[in-house]
């Protein structure tokens, strides 16, 4: 498959019309039409419906395209990356980041390195422990953020000297809310939505005393914010880091008892080629953990 092929793909399926992507790419439609036809070939599979005002992907084609924006992005950063010469640092770093107050820590050296190298530009992707260690695998991002446990054993990091404690957010006026901190007994009684990673964590299963899955979960989330609506709404008690939802209002936090802390380190692939710039920046931050 041709990079340009892959392009072309791409900019249909998000217009979601031949005519229109043809028009972005500076094609006709007829030779944007034969260009697809030729991937399908190529692919042995029909990727497109094609209908008088809209195209639509198939399952296949939907499959292909989460795939060719990877392979796309991958590819440009590639580029990017040897443009960048021993003279001047240039290019762009990608980091993967969970939901966490520890951010700030790099959010100062992300700063500092701006003001040594201005012409170097960050790029952030916010999801869970899974979704950061997918695209550090597929090497889509130079770094990822993770928080809590996570199989480290394919990575080289630094813990940060900051961790996350867990806890419980719910409605003021939930009768939990009266109690300074939260025991394990607590969370019997009360519907629960849970981070899907959180599911599987060791320590707070071993605070629990057995797996998360046994409490009343009434919802999952993978980002916070959500999750937050859903318990003023009433649906349930958030079990989460804090300092990730905003106090006061109707939601507050209050921490489990025995303390529960999440350690955040920050991890890249092993045998990592780096551009120049990523590279410096590794080294500004590990001077200043």
């Amino acid at each position: 498959m041709e990079l340009r092929l892959l392009r072309y793909f791409i900019e249909v399926a998000r217009e979601q019309n031949i005519t229109a992507a043809a028009e972005r790419l500076y094609i006709t439609q007829s030779t944007l039409s034969k260009q697809l036809m030729e991937l399908e070939r190529e692919l042995g599979k029909q990727l497109l419906v094609r209908g008088k005002r809209r195209t639509i992907l198939t399952d296949d084609g939907m499959f292909l395209f989460r795939r060719a924006q990877e392979i796309v992005e991958l590819a440009d950063r590639t580029e990017a990356a040897f443009k960048t010469t021993d003279e001047v640092v240039t290019g762009d770093i990608s980091i993967g980041c969970g939901e966490t107050e520890g951010m700030n820590v790099i959010i100062a050296a992300m700063q500092k390195m701006n003001e040594a190298y201005p012409d170097v530009h960050f790029h952030l992707y916010s999801g869970n422990d899974e979704d950061v260690s997918e695209r550090l695998d597929n090497g889509l991002i130079d770094f990822g953020l993770f928080v809590g446990s996570t199989d480290l054993d394919k990575y080289d990091y630094v813990r940060l000297e900051e961790s996350d404690v867990w806890g419980l957010v719910l409605r003021k006026d939930h009768p939990l809310a009266q109690k300074p901190s939260i025991r394990p007994a607590d969370l019997f009684s009360v519907p629960i939505l849970c981070a899907r990673q959180a599911i599987h964590s060791n320590e707070l299963a071993g605070w629990l005393g057995q797996d998360l899955s046994e409490l009343n979960i009434r919802a999952t989330y993978n980002l916070v914010h959500n999750a937050a609506l859903m318990a003023k709404a009433g649906m349930g008690c958030v079990l989460t880091i804090d300092k990730l939802i905003p106090e006061g209002g109707e939601l507050i936090f209050r921490p489990l008892e025995p303390v529960v802390r999440a350690d955040l380190v920050f991890a890249w692939k092993k045998y990592q080629v780096f551009s120049k710039a990523a590279e410096k920046f590794l080294s500004l931050l590990q001077g200043a953990v």
